[in-house]
């Protein structure tokens, strides 16, 4: 392993879990597909809006995203989850959650739930993010307290975990 390698060697877990989420989602919305809203109300109006409001979801999910991974290149620090950052990232997308692209990742989810009325989405986008926080978020809040000491310890005062 190199220096900014940890346990988790070179697999980048949290994109895998996301990734492995969606495709269980799916299968599990075609193979036990669960009442939505629109299939409980008479009022087609609240599908639509649901449906509506998950579209937005998803673009705020890439946009978010988008402008993590671009602090990121910008500030010219690894984007790998197991990579040792260079950089303590604070503002922007860091200004509103320590871990954006796992946040984005888990908005992505309940972004398809509501536009593709798979509510399978919403229970595995809670469990994708559980998961990220024990495989990865919390060594690499370890990883970052240990490197950059009392500036991540107050940034972590600052900003929250996931939101």
């Amino acid at each position: 392993m190199t220096e900014g390698e940890t346990r988790m060697g070179r697999i980048p877990w949290p994109p895998l879990v996301y990734l492995a989420a969606i495709a269980i989602g799916v299968l599990l919305g075609v193979l036990y597909p669960l009442p939505w809203i629109e299939d409980l109300s008479a009022d087609f109006m609240i599908g639509s809006v649901l449906s509506a409001l998950g579209w937005i979801v998803l673009l705020a999910a890439v946009a978010l995203w988008s402008s993590a991974v671009g602090a990121m290149r910008k500030a010219r620090t690894p984007i790998h989850p197991g990579a040792m950052p260079l950089h303590l990232l604070t503002r922007g997308a860091f200004g509103i959650s320590r871990n954006p692209i796992y946040l984005s990742a888990t908005l992505f989810m309940i972004g398809l739930a509501l536009a593709l009325g798979n509510p399978w989405f919403v229970a595995l986008a809670l469990a994708a993010g559980f998961i990220t926080s024990k495989v990865a978020i919390e060594g690499e809040e370890k990883r970052l307290a240990a490197r950059f000491g009392k500036k991540y310890h107050d940034y972590a005062r600052r900003v929250r975990r996931w939101i």
